[in-house]
């Protein structure tokens, strides 16, 4: 009876030494797998980041310039605070000129009309006086356009103004501030102008706030002070008028209009020796201009930041050429 408990237990542990062997012989197998799927996983990301590498558009310094590509690096800059307002173009009152006759007279040569570019000292009528019969000019103190004009040959010059000139090399902009609003505005603050005609922008400063309000529209009126040598701000015309209420300073940022959307991803396309490649980014906060990168770019690295849609339609037709 002894030896058939012996024969019974020798039975069950090669059984047992089977089932062990078995199992570790599954493990091995399914560790394979595992390695092997990874391997095919890095290998496939290894494939995506060549085909990204090679998906880039070579473009010359000269094609840059004539495409008007323009290129920046990622790095710091403020994000503003806005509120957005709206304006009205006035001409600088403290650069007018309402030109007269000294003496009373009659006009013998108008030299101006509307519209007409002057300099200061430039003669603009000559005037015979009704008492000593002499004629004398009149001229401008300031250099300026031809705003008015309220006389021709002929006529007597009497006390009225004969021609308005105006500076417009600064204008002033009349901001609307309602009730609500006022509590944030004050003197100093920049306030980005936008003509929404033509998208020309400008920056100017608020130089003064109205202490009284307006019962046509219920509203206070901040005038921006805006340089205009280019005469680019016609007075007369309403614009678009962003305060600034407060900056912060974002490590990484990049220009909003270098913003791409490729592959249903939001993309900048950055450069490298082999061209232009489009690398996903991962972007925060915000003001409308520049835009805090969190992810995806690194500091230093140069992208194109302005009409970088050239570069991704280059891309569009590389990519159908290929197929």
């Amino acid at each position: 009876m002894k030896s058939f408990f012996k024969v019974v237990q020798n039975l069950l542990s090669t059984k047992h030494l089977l089932q062990i062997g078995f199992l570790s012989i599954s493990l091995i197998g399914i560790s394979l797998a595992n390695a092997a799927k990874e391997e095919q996983k890095a290998s496939a990301k290894q494939e995506k980041a060549e085909e990204h590498e090679e998906e880039a558009a070579a473009l010359t310094n000269e094609q840059l310039k004539t495409a008007g590509i323009g290129l920046a690096q990622v790095g710091p800059a403020d994000i503003r605070e806005t509120i957005s307002l709206y304006g009205t173009v006035y001409a600088n009152g403290e650069k007018i000129q309402r030109v007269a006759a000294r003496f009373v007279g009659t006009v013998r040569t108008v030299n101006k009309k509307v519209g007409d570019t002057v300099k200061e000292g430039e003669v603009l009528v000559t005037v015979e006086s009704n008492e000593s019969l002499k004629t004398y000019s009149i001229t401008s103190a300031i250099s300026g356009v031809v705003a008015e004009r309220h006389s021709n040959v002929g006529e007597q010059t009497t006390d009225k103004t004969i021609f308005v000139i105006a500076d417009l090399s600064s204008v002033w902009v009349d901001v609307a501030i309602f009730p609500r609003d006022a509590a944030k505005i004050r003197v100093g603050q920049t306030v980005k102008v936008t003509n929404p005609s033509n998208d020309v922008t400008g920056e100017g400063k608020i130089i003064s706030v109205s202490a009284l309000g307006s019962s046509t529209n219920q509203s206070l009126t901040a005038r921006v002070l805006l340089a205009n040598a280019e005469h680019e701000w016609t007075p007369g015309l309403f614009v678009n008028a962003d305060v600034v209420l407060a900056k912060k300073t974002a490590a990484l940022t990049i220009r909003n209009e270098a913003l791409q959307d490729h592959e249903g991803k939001q993309v900048v396309f950055v450069r490298s020796q082999k061209g232009f490649a489009p690398r996903p980014v991962k972007v925060g906060r915000t003001d409308g201009e520049v835009s805090e990168v969190l992810g995806g770019v690194k500091a230093g690295e140069t992208y194109a930041s302005k009409n970088s849609f050239i570069i991704k339609a280059e891309l569009g037709k590389d990519g159908a050429e290929h197929e």
